[in-house]
């Protein structure tokens, strides 16, 4: 079935925004002072994540491709499998979404940033920075964590099986996501999406929240930087071996 340009949009929309309710919302959960989850863990977040990107490719994936990341669209088009005409109207719905998904997770706890005096855990339910406060490692990081990413998601959904299961695929692109996050999202987050770090930090300094610290505007381009060209690679790859 051939949907319309304007629900292909709101299924981005709407499934960025589901990304970032269950992905920084796990988070929220596990670094704000006072909630149930606090202290709750990494695999606690690393589940958030996982479910925040199976949810939507199982709801949208018929729909729109379920992209939900910036990345995941322009690496596609630079690469020829995805038109070029569509890939600003996706981003915008993306970042949008993504505005939209931080500020439920902002308003569900906002008794909790309330209460919450680290502002490195104010902003760890925001954005991404590096624990080791190196940018080069940052950027690596990002840039291979996404590659993985995308060459798997996209083996997974396009090869026989997963065209013929797109359900059960969409159920394995979920736990990627969660073992990246668990295995390879200690040194920054991870971000693996520029949607899901530009739009919550950009919330984080504006947003009156006591005790927030800085924003890392410095440092703000490199989980916008890094995804796109590991996708880039990863979905080149993914072409040149299997498409």
């Amino acid at each position: 079935m051939e949907y319309s340009l304007t629900v292909r949009l709101a299924a981005e929309f709407i499934g960025t925004a589901v990304l970032l309710i269950f992905g920084n919302g796990a988070v929220a959960n596990v670094e704000l002072a006072k909630t149930k989850g606090h202290h709750a863990g990494w695999l606690n977040i690393a589940m958030g994540y996982g479910f925040g990107v199976m949810i939507p490719v199982l709801m949208f994936g018929a729909v729109s491709g379920a992209h939900i990341n910036p990345a995941m669209t322009l690496a596609q088009a630079i690469n020829g499998l995805f038109p070029w005409e569509l890939v600003v109207p996706y981003i915008i719905a993306q970042l949008l979404g993504a505005a939209v998904g931080q500020l439920v997770v902002f308003i569900t706890y906002y008794p909790h940033y309330r209460d919450t005096e680290d502002p490195d855990a104010i902003f760890a339910s925001f954005c991404t920075t590096d624990a080791s406060n190196s940018r080069l490692n940052y950027f690596l990081n990002e840039l291979s964590g996404i590659g993985i990413l995308v060459f798997c998601a996209l083996c997974c959904l396009t090869l026989p099986w997963g065209v013929k299961n797109p359900a059960d695929a969409s159920i394995v692109v979920g736990f990627i996501v969660w073992g990246l996050v668990a295995s390879m999202g200690g040194p920054t987050g991870p971000g693996l999406n520029p949607a899901r770090d530009l739009m919550p930090r950009l919330l984080h300094y504006v947003l009156p929240i006591s005790h927030k610290g800085s924003s890392y505007w410095h440092q703000a381009w490199i989980p916008v930087v890094a995804p796109i060209m590991g996708a880039v690679i990863g979905v080149f790859v993914y072409k040149t071996l299997f498409a």
